[in-house]
């Protein structure tokens, strides 16, 4: 990065048009990634599939995504930040226009496979490009607000196909989420500001650092390592609680059809909250006591869920997703502040995990849900959380780059 250039400033006409255009790429990538978890209930009976079988519609995308951010950073470093965020918005549009027309399940998988690799590009790089576009003292509070714009995205794109999958067809629901998601990546290209602070690594040159030593390099660090397990196992318990509370609450006692029901979604509402204010909160406290008291919600909100209550659902539904998104926006968020060195390659090692996690966990806890129920999904996914806590514990608790007077550099 530039030394002359120190970032713009939290108020200024350049943080804003960053800010507003990362959080239109945010919106357009993950309403498209998460459409299909809105319509899962129709899309497993229309396919004819099991619970478990229906859910790998979410998996196969974000594994797609998991497996291509590693490439996806590297044309970041050769090309730039926002060149990149422009080409995976393009062809993640194309293809999930195309998504809804699949002829069969297996077609329908290859498609949300490649549209996640497509998508794998936005996440892949945008934090990287808000550090170095935005100067240090507004970087955490900078992340945050992009997390909000994720969430909101997540959310639209669940809350959109799910009643239209009802009313129409979910493929009707996902196709308007797809153009919807389009017109945001029109935002994205028109306000982006131009790199500033971006510096190409080209061929032969002194920063030329080969990928495999800068992987290697993040890989040895074990801070880096337990907040990569932060985003496997929280995002992957997430995942799961949201592809399967669609079946239950489609079941007795509630029988809550799917117009209803795909409006607990806007549950993401407080994770859009959340995400924002966890660094604001990280500035004050600390991004370490940010995270644990995120990961504490999470616990709570997920055990308040068992009841059969619908207003409990609600209220416990709206404690674990605020608590997960402070708990992510925190986690992602103090990737760079560790990083100097392949800064791209640690966000991306970092959603290589989380979206990892997303598709092992997002299908796996469906094992213990056809067998248990819901109790095998809480079990299941309060583990998952519980372990990450304790590697956060035992890895991040005395780590300066989480303090509070370190929080925002």
């Amino acid at each position: 990065m530039s030394e002359a250039w120190g970032g713009h400033d939290r108020g200024s006409r350049g943080y804003r048009l960053l800010i507003l255009a990362l959080f239109a790429a945010g919106v357009a990538t993950f309403s498209q990634l998460y459409s299909v978890q809105g319509v899962l209930p129709e899309l497993a009976a229309d396919e004819g599939v099991s619970e478990a079988t229906a859910a790998l519609a979410v998996s196969a995308a974000t594994l797609g995504l998991a497996l291509a951010v590693i490439p996806w950073s590297r044309m970041a470093d050769r090309r730039g930040r926002r060149y990149t965020m422009r080409v995976a918005l393009t062809a993640a549009v194309i293809l999930g226009l195309a998504v809804p027309f699949s002829p069969t399940f297996e077609t329908l998988l290859v498609l949300r496979f490649i549209e996640g690799a497509a998508l794998g590009g936005i996440p892949a790089v945008a934090l990287a490009y808000l550090a170095e576009e935005v100067s240090p003292r507004a970087a955490a509070i900078a992340s945050g607000t992009y997390i909000s714009g994720t969430s909101l995205g997540g959310l639209a794109g669940r809350i959109i196909a799910g009643p239209l999958s009802e009313i129409v067809t979910w493929r009707v629901g996902t196709l308007v989420v797809s153009i919807i998601a389009a017109i945001a990546g029109l935002i994205f290209f028109l306000l982006a500001p131009a790199p500033r602070g971006f510096e190409p690594v080209l061929r032969g040159s002194d920063r030329d650092i080969p990928l495999a030593r800068k992987i290697m390099t993040c890989l040895r660090d074990s801070r880096l390592i337990a907040l990569f397990c932060q985003g496997g196992l929280l995002m992957g318990g997430f995942v799961a609680v949201y592809n399967y509370l669609g079946f239950r609450l489609q079941a007795p006692p509630f029988l809550i059809p799917a117009t209803i029901s795909s409006f607990l979604f806007l549950a993401y509402l407080s994770g859009t909250w959340s995400s924002a204010q966890s660094g604001r909160l990280a500035v004050r406290i600390g991004r370490y006591r940010v995270l644990i008291g995120a990961a504490t919600l999470m616990i709570v909100g997920l055990g308040v869920t068992i009841s059969d209550s619908i207003v409990a659902v609600i209220a416990g539904l709206l404690i674990f997703t605020a608590g997960f998104f402070a708990a992510h926006a925190t986690a992602s968020g103090w990737i760079p502040a560790i990083a100097h060195t392949g800064r791209a390659q640690a966000s991306s090692l970092y959603n290589l995990a989380y979206y990892g996690g997303s598709s092992l966990f997002g299908w796996a806890v469906g094992l213990a849900f056809q067998p248990w129920g819901w109790l095998g999904v809480v079990a299941t996914v309060g583990a998952l959380i519980l372990l990450a806590m304790v590697i956060a514990a035992f890895v991040l608790g005395r780590d300066a780059t989480g303090s509070p007077s370190r929080a925002s550099l």
